[in-house]
């Protein structure tokens, strides 16, 4: 506070600005800056003052001889312009211009908290007093102001109070003070700053009045609170101090008398302290046992070992407090449920505060301490501050204004405030359309309960049914064009309108009008309307119109028809005449059948469309078949094999066993040539080819995969998980996994084993295990989850044992609505995060951004922004969607992600196309050496296949047979000629 303020004095004085200006406006403008510096140096120095002498204003870089030629050099502005006021000038306009964007921001959006903190503190940094103390004033308005806020606005006002008047007025913001949130230093400061007033009339009792309030406010403070006491009691022991020399204007009864009231008032100080469990009893009884001249009594040592049993017991909750990191709502949540459990109110009042003014923007706290108050303790004036305090630190929360609403009715508010409230709550600015018909539901619920329905017509009865139209009407206009919903598909406002005209009104005529309405708006398909409106005809309307809305709600009715016949013929069978009967029996019949039609129509639509997938699963079977085929036939016999196997590891997914004719053949193909270089393959007439003499290179990427297949394979040890991590997505390029892996992760803990993961050909299929020595070393490897390797972003989850833990789900993101986080979407890949970023500071504090990519690390162009609260991300939403980025218009909204699709379990899921799965093939897939020798071409299609030695009975022979192209008689041919 004082280094800002400082600093800004400690700046030249500028040049006036290029241009024809008239010599009377720059002597105004320098007179201006020359108040602002002077302004600015008495904020240092009451700052100075407030944090005592041992702030040395050399170590901020100002000193008084700075101050004095700074004065000195804005007196003579006009003679003497140099490079440091350039400086200046540039600083102040670049200030001025911040200043009116900020104004005018706020003039858009009123509730934005971090425009209102930038602008006061640029206004403090020119010295700008009045607009100050303006800026101030709104934003206390609107928000509660933190501790630091209101100390460094009430430094300001006390460095300026010249009389009484001015003093009356920091009393007053002093006032406002405390009662935004229950802080012990702002009491503190209250109790001192009184003090200082002692010699005006009633000044004394005045400075007594504070420190009693602030001890029945924080004086169960279990850390903070021993300060107050202190300073309580040093100000009566300054008082007693201050009779001894008046001994000798007094006669000395009186004078003896003053001074032993003044001593009980001390020794009366001593014994409540000592009652209380606070930090460091043992001190304050000690300064006790030596301050006193006479032995303390029996009862304040008995009061003091009670409240010493009663501290040992806060004690744990107290240093879990002190031991974590800020905001600590897990640790003040329990603190909270331990308090309520002893059930003394003061000490559950005092926790809620301590953790609302960490936790001002979680509402649910909010609403479990209004609850607290409004069930328990019921002080109209207690419970309205709270809720006031509420809306005003979470207005985007629907709930908190509903109960705001429902408790300024409890305690008999009038109803122009409790409308006024309504108002407000209109423009907070909530984040979803439901919360406005939620608000709406809980005014029209009050406005309800003012009228006495007993008359024929009143002014509440009027003003209910004219707030229905309007609610109606807001969220037809106001909402819907915003959400495009009205957030009441049910029509749940109308329903209670009508409901209300029927049975208190008397009115059926408009609740029928009513219900039209609402069936007008898409809800005449759904039975359940339907018979509600058949209920409150029945109870409040009459036969005839019964039966007419149960022949409307036969015809239109689509989900569940058959409930709504059967009311019908219910109806008819007990109050109807034969021919209504036969009318019902006939609609119904008719109905039903009607409906049973279309169902069977929609059920032959889904088998035609099932079957046509069916048949596009098989046109895609048989154009594999047939391109394999053709490259069979292209390509020579060894090969051919060769490819196919390639194709069938494709199609079933990579063999987790090596296959050893694979290998026999890829080792073969690896041998030297016996030095023949350029030697052409001989094809035969079977189709063989000699082998041909590769390269070196060749050779050796050979020979490394022959090493890599001859790896032995390491049994997975289930009890090694805890300290083993499943890393995936790693580029297929890696020539050494583990050594190009190591090195990242040995800087999470010593590594045990990085065991790479390689096919059958020997080539690396993407992923790894990694296993440490220690598990807080996996741990801390989770860490580097989506870091980037060789351009893609590497996963690392959790070694799990899928087999047993079949459910088991590794996503690290919330699939819940999360109304401090917004869902970006219509980015232009190019955009960085760094650009994001910039965009979206301008309305919160940022605290994360997400950019969203696929598994290679290209962007999507989605993202994720988190803000520090929800009335961030609501402003947010509505500043910047829509909003153009690099010619691209993007979409923002809350983040709220569908639900995940779960699985299906694997016994019950089929595959398409009638598809056998891998699994029944055993652990080579279906492998060529499963069927019979016999040439394809002169299988029978009825023959089957004998049993294979390996795994189960293959496939049917006339499966594979098909897979084969015709063969002319030149083939068979060769065929006869092989033998």
């Amino acid at each position: 506070m004082a280094t800002a303020a400082a600093t800004s004095a400690s700046e030249a004085e500028a040049e006036p600005q290029a241009g024809p200006t008239a010599e009377g406006e720059e002597d105004e403008a320098k007179a201006a800056r020359t108040r602002r510096k002077v302004l600015s140096r008495a904020v240092a120095a009451a700052t100075y003052k407030a944090v005592g002498p041992g702030w040395d204003q050399r170590e901020e870089g100002v000193s008084e001889s700075d101050g004095d030629e700074e004065y000195a050099m804005a007196s003579s502005a006009e003679s003497s312009p140099g490079e440091y006021e350039w400086e200046y000038d540039e600083e102040e306009e670049k200030n001025q211009l911040e200043i009116e964007r900020l104004e005018e921001q706020l003039s858009i959006n009123v509730y934005d908290y971090n425009c209102h903190v930038d602008l006061i503190r640029l206004l403090r940094l020119e010295g700008e007093l009045t607009k100050v103390r303006m800026a101030r004033q709104k934003m206390s308005e609107i928000f509660p102001l933190t501790e630091e806020l209101w100390l460094e606005w009430l430094h300001d006002e006390i460095s300026m109070a010249l009389d009484g008047l001015d003093r009356e007025h920091v009393y007053d913001l002093f006032e406002k003070a405390v009662k935004d949130y229950i802080c012990p230093n702002i009491w503190l400061e209250y109790g001192q700053y009184s003090v200082g007033g002692i010699g005006q009339k009633g000044g004394l009792e005045k400075v007594r009045a504070v420190f009693e309030r602030a001890l029945s406010s924080v004086g169960l403070h279990m850390t903070k609170g021993l300060a107050v006491w202190e300073a309580y009691r040093e100000f009566e022991s300054a008082i007693a101090e201050a009779a001894r020399p008046i001994a000798g204007f007094l006669s000395p009864s009186d004078w003896e008398q003053t001074f032993d009231s003044q001593l009980e008032k001390v020794h009366s100080l001593f014994r409540r302290q000592l009652a209380i469990p606070l930090f460091d009893m043992e001190a304050t009884f000690a300064e006790y046992e030596e301050w006193s001249e006479d032995p303390i009594p029996e009862s304040v040592i008995q009061n003091y070992n009670k409240a010493l049993q009663q501290l040992e017991k806060y004690k744990p909750y107290e240093e879990a407090l002190l031991q974590a990191e800020a905001p600590r709502l897990a640790e003040y949540q329990a603190y909270i449920d331990f308090e309520m459990k002893i059930g003394d109110p003061a000490r559950v009042q005092l926790i809620f505060e301590r953790a609302l003014v960490e936790n001002c923007l979680v509402p649910d706290l909010w609403i479990r301490y209004s609850q607290y108050l409004d069930r328990q303790l019921k002080v109209k004036d207690l419970v309205l501050s709270v809720h006031n305090r509420a809306i005003r630190n979470c207005p985007w929360t629907v709930a908190l204004w509903s109960r705001y609403l429902l408790a300024m009715e409890r305690h008999g508010i009038d109803h122009q405030v409790i409308s006024e409230t309504f108002e407000k709550a209109l423009s907070a600015g909530f984040i979803q359309a439901t919360d406005y018909v939620e608000i709406w539901q809980a005014y029209l619920d009050y406005l309800r309960r003012r009228v006495d329905f007993k008359q024929d017509s009143s002014k509440e009865l009027e003003e209910l049914r004219s707030a229905f139209a309007r609610a109606l009407e807001y969220l037809k206009q106001e909402v819907e064009e915003r959400f495009s919903e009205s957030g009441d598909p049910s029509c749940m406002i109308m329903q209670n309108w009508a409901r209300i005209e029927a049975r208190l009104c008397n009115n059926m005529q408009k609740a029928r009008e009513l219900w039209d309405s609402i069936m007008t708006k898409g809800n005449a398909k759904y039975a359940s309307m339907w018979l509600e409106y058949y209920s409150l005809e029945r109870a409040h309307g009459d036969t005839q119109h019964c039966r007419k809305a149960l022949h409307r709600a036969v015809q239109c009715t689509s989900d569940y028809p058959e409930h709504v016949c059967e009311v019908l013929l219910t109806m008819e069978r007990t109050e109807g005449t034969l021919e209504d009967w036969d009318i019902a029996v006939q609609k119904t019949e008719t109905r039903l059948a009607r409906v049973n039609e279309q169902r069977i129509k929609a059920a032959e639509k889904e088998a035609v469309l099932a079957q046509q997938e069916e048949e596009k699963v098989e046109q895609r079977k048989r154009a594999r078949a047939e391109k394999k085929a053709l490259r069979k036939k292209k390509k020579p016999r060894g090969a051919d094999k060769c490819k196919a196997e390639e194709d069938d590891e494709k199609e079933w997914g990579d063999d987790e066993e090596e296959q050893p004719c694979k290998r026999r053949k890829l080792e073969d193909s690896a041998r030297p040539a016996g030095g023949v270089q350029d030697r052409e393959a001989e094809t035969g007439l079977l189709g063989k080819s000699v082998p041909v003499d590769m390269d070196p290179r060749s050779k050796q990427k050979e020979r490394a995969a022959a090493l890599k297949r001859d790896v032995p394979k390491v049994p997975h040890d289930s009890s090694k998980d805890s300290v083993t991590v499943f890393v995936s997505n790693l580029p297929y390029s890696m020539g050494e996994p583990d050594v190009q892996l190591r090195p990242l992760f040995e800087a999470c803990g010593e590594v045990a084993e990085i065991r790479p993961i390689f096919s059958n050909r020997g080539d690396f299929r993407g992923y790894c295990y990694v296993e440490f020595k220690e598990e807080k070393s996996a741990l801390q490897a989770l860490e580097l989850d989506r870091k980037n390797v060789e351009g893609r972003p590497m996963f690392v989850s959790p070694c799990v044992d899928k087999s047993k833990n079949p459910d088991f789900k590794v996503f690290r993101y919330s699939t819940a609505l999360e109304k401090h986080k917004l869902f970006v979407s219509g980015l232009p890949f190019s955009c960085t995060k760094e650009e994001l970023e910039e965009i979206c500071k301008a309305h919160g504090t940022v605290k994360d951004i997400r950019l969203v990519t696929n598994r290679a690390g290209k962007p999507k162009g989605l993202a994720y922004v988190e803000y520090e609260n929800e009335s961030q991300a609501s402003q947010a939403v509505l500043k910047m969607d829509g909003m153009t980025i690099k010619e691209n218009v993007i979409k923002v909204a809350i983040s709220n992600p569908p639900q995940r699709k779960v699985p299906e379990k694997p016994e019950t899921r089929k595959a398409p196309g009638g598809m056998v799965p891998r699994q029944m093939y055993g652990a080579r897939g279906k492998g060529r050496t499963q069927l019979s020798l016999l040439p394809r071409a002169l299988q029978r299609p009825g023959a089957p296949a004998p049993q294979a030695e390996n795994g189960p009975a293959s496939r049917p022979a006339s499966e594979v047979a098909t897979e084969a192209p015709k063969m002319s008689n030149a083939d068979f041919a060769k065929l006869l000629l092989r033998k």
